[in-house]
């Protein structure tokens, strides 16, 4: 075959030197600027994030060029947003990050057309993305609106796209710097969020924008730092560094399939199904006001180090987090008898919403550990709007279709313990024999019901001693499965042995129903 002296070798070295360009980012000292914070670049980012050599970046030469009179390249700034398509763990995956060191992040030449691009890419190539957030990525500067001669009304561009992904596809966010406007919008509107110990901060808008409309002075740190927003749940993990939140990023995508349309993989069992740990027969104190320490009955019933909890710093008295049994990723919900009892907080209560639609969006198989004395009481408990927000986490329980299990492991109290699961299909609950459960605890339902009496009493502690032997009597969980109030009394040390017998069958059935939910997921 002959070839034409004519080649398009000069285009393509052209292209290689603009690419060169682009690659070279805000330029050595903005780079320096950038690692002297402690913060890596976003090329470095996603190269630590994903598998060797897998992203294929989109969009490379996207950007700002100026030419001369005569058509030649004078100066070329790229677009600071670095997007593609990479695998994690095998996986493909879209992954998209900001360039702090073009313009702060702020948004600049085509990085509305690439943020969305890649949101589009995520949703119908039916594959997870991740958001590496690091600035505003908002309309810009006041400063632009001056170059560009003209304000505009405010859109959100792709939101739409941004939306639908929650019910499609596992959305993963790390704020990786100072993160404020659409940025922190990106960043909680996803499933998995994580922020970076003392290098990260999120917020509405930075200490200038609030010390000039709400005459406030304060610092990043003070204004939106891990302190406040891994506490308050704004973000669900916090990491000690970038290298660590790539870690749980990698983490938190094993446990789920690749989109709404598909169940998650089962890793290689590890563990022994049917091992019985011995110190589980007496895990709950007999003394019904000691707590105990739940993730470590997590630990002793899942296979062995595979708990990956979400949300431990906020909405503390509930549980939340991915595991496996004997190879199948599951959801667990447990109550944390350390904080409020275990009681279901405002906070537990949208913790606990969020985390069960996310199970159900993504086909996870739910196990309840249940040790639950209602919602929190007291004045606090009113302010907070307790009520309302457990109403939300038991609309949510109720919603799922995900197969789901209850094991009770001791109280089961009030209008938040009748939300441990969907009771009106086909509750399956196995119950420890620590098991307790009623309207109202005893210890303060004496108190209501029996207030008169006591008031009038000679000796109201003899009589409130003997309605607690009366009434006590009758709280054994035996008496509730002789009427067939609980359908399975059991042996804590078979715990996981019946729940890994129940999650082959969970999958088999969720096999049936996939694809998207249609109430949509709630962020």
């Amino acid at each position: 075959m002959t070839q034409s002296n004519e080649t398009w070798l000069p285009e393509v070295e052209e292209i290689r030197r603009r690419e060169q360009l682009a690659y070279g980012m805000g330029g050595p000292e903005n780079i320096e600027r950038q690692h002297a914070g402690g913060k890596l670049t976003v090329r470095e980012r996603i190269a630590k994030l994903v598998d060797p050599g897998s992203f294929a970046e989109v969009g490379t030469l996207a950007g700002k060029a100026e030419y001369d009179e005569d058509g030649n390249l004078v100066s070329f700034r790229p677009a600071n947003f670095v997007a593609g398509m990479a695998r994690i763990g095998g996986r493909r995956v879209v992954v998209g990050g900001d360039d702090f060191t073009v313009r702060g992040g702020a948004a600049d030449a085509a990085i509305a057309g690439k943020q969305v691009y890649a949101e589009r890419m995520a949703r119908e190539l039916k594959v997870p993305i991740v958001r590496l957030v690091d600035g505003t990525g908002g309309g810009g500067s006041v400063r632009t609106q001056g170059t560009q001669g003209h304000t505009y009304i405010p859109a959100n561009p792709g939101w739409d796209t941004v939306i639908a992904n929650l019910s499609e596809v596992p959305v993963v966010a790390a704020a990786l710097g100072s993160v404020a406007g659409l940025g922190a919008a990106r960043v909680v509107t996803s499933h998995f969020s994580v922020m970076v110990k003392g290098t990260s901060q999120v917020f509405v808008a930075g200490p200038p924008v609030v010390e000039a409309g709400m005459g406030e002075a304060v610092t990043k740190e003070e204004l939106g730092g891990w302190e406040i927003h891994w506490r308050n749940g704004v973000v669900d993990n916090l990491a000690e560094s970038e290298e660590e939140a790539f870690d749980q990023i990698r983490r938190f995508l094993s446990y789920l399939p690749q989109n709404a349309w598909e169940q998650p993989a089962r890793a290689e069992p590890t563990d022994d199904p049917q091992r019985r740990d011995e110190w589980l027969i007496g895990a709950i104190p007999k003394n019904r006001r000691r707590p105990y320490r739940v993730r470590q009955i997590i630990g002793s019933v899942f296979d062995r180090e595979s708990f990956f909890e979400i949300g431990a710093g906020w909405g503390q008295s509930v549980v939340t987090g991915f595991a496996r049994l004997d190879g199948y990723p599951v959801g667990v919900v447990a109550n944390d008898p350390y904080h409020y009892g275990g009681g279901l907080t405002a906070q537990g209560s949208e913790k606990l919403a969020r985390f069960v639609d996310l199970c159900d969006t993504f086909h996870l198989p739910c196990v309840n550990l249940v040790d639950q004395p209602g919602f929190v009481i007291g004045t606090w408990g009113e302010k907070a709007a307790t009520i309302r927000k457990g109403a939300l986490a038991l609309a949510a329980v109720f919603q799922a279709k995900v197969p789901w299990v209850t094991v009770i492991l001791r109280r089961v109290y009030g209008v938040a313990g009748a939300g441990h699961a969907n009771t009106a299909g086909l509750n399956l609950r196995y119950a420890w024999p620590s098991a307790d459960w009623g309207s109202l605890p005893l210890e303060g339902g004496i108190e209501a019901a029996y207030k008169r009496d006591l008031a009038a009493a000679e000796d109201p502690d003899a009589l409130r001693a003997e309605l607690m032997a009366k009434l006590g009597a009758v709280r054994s969980p035996l008496r509730t499965a002789h009427a067939f109030g609980v359908e399975h009394l059991i042996d804590p040390r078979d715990t996981r042995p019946i729940l890994c017998d129940w999650v082959e069958q969970a999958y088999a059935v969720e096999r049936h129903q996939l694809g998207p939910r249609l109430r949509g997921h709630r962020p």
